[in-house]
């Protein structure tokens, strides 16, 4: 049995170490809001917070977050940035950032860990933390807008 922590709850689990965390998210803890996208950490969907930190989970081994914590955008809302999150999803309302929504959760949690560390991000900065969050439908200058919005409502 591995042992780690999700969203606040420690969980136990036995399954392979090297499954990737997003299959262990989804399939065992029935988490669905993380997605799957391209399975090679290529695009971003899968983004969650490891220890705090944005982590792609189709390509992080289950094995390399025992004893660690992960939130997901289930349980962002409810965690240590709850401020940030809640700033997040109303400028995303607000702006009405979402086409299709397939890429929001990852884009949403990249969001998240920049506003926690950096209350004041440029245009660069937001460039630099969302790279490699793809958004098929090229909402990308919303999305830029969405942070500002939300780091203004945090000042």
């Amino acid at each position: 049995m591995l042992a780690f922590h999700v969203n606040g709850k420690t969980v136990r689990v036995d399954v392979d170490p090297e499954t990737p965390l997003l299959w262990v998210l989804r399939d065992t803890l029935h988490l669905t809001g993380t997605k799957y996208g391209c399975g090679m950490a290529l695009c971003g969907a899968c983004t969650v917070h490891l220890d705090g930190q944005p982590v792609r989970a189709c390509s992080t081994p289950l094995s390399a977050v025992v004893g660690k914590r992960i939130e997901t955008i289930e349980g962002v809302i409810r965690g240590s940035g709850r401020r940030v999150a809640e700033a997040v999803q109303a400028a995303w309302q607000r702006l009405d950032v979402v086409q299709c929504g397939y890429c929001q959760p990852g884009q949403i949690m990249s969001a998240v860990a920049l506003l926690k560390s950096n209350r004041k991000p440029t245009d660069a900065d937001i460039d630099a933390a969302m790279t490699g969050n793809l958004c098929r439908c090229g909402t990308y200058q919303r999305i830029r807008a969405a942070i500002h919005e939300a780091a203004r409502g945090l000042a």
